[in-house]
């Protein structure tokens, strides 16, 4: 049995246009981890790398109606939360020494 999300229409302009955007900004994150002068600049863009593959999983899973993609990304995210709370944490100490 699977479980569906209300569905938005697949052929709205809306969406598309929310995906591209999100696709492109997705394409300048990854040139700063590439890119980036420090290592907390690269830190950052993969944060924000992670939300933006959030932000298009959830997209995806309101066109598909799924909710499991849904899941995917509500784990994706706290993974990702998790990751950067480490890294500060990291950086904190290594300020103190």
């Amino acid at each position: 049995m699977t479980e569906r999300l209300v569905g938005l229409p697949v052929s709205s302009p809306l969406l598309t246009i929310a995906m591209v955007i999100l696709v492109a900004a997705l394409l300048l994150a990854l040139v700063r981890i590439v890119r980036g002068p420090t290592i907390p600049d690269r830190v950052i863009a993969l944060d924000l790398t992670a939300s933006l593959v959030v932000g298009l999983l959830l997209l995806l899973g309101a066109v598909l109606q799924l909710l499991a993609i849904v899941d995917i990304a509500i784990v994706l995210a706290l993974i990702a939360f998790l990751g950067t709370v480490a890294f500060a944490s990291l950086i904190e100490r290594r300020t103190r020494e």
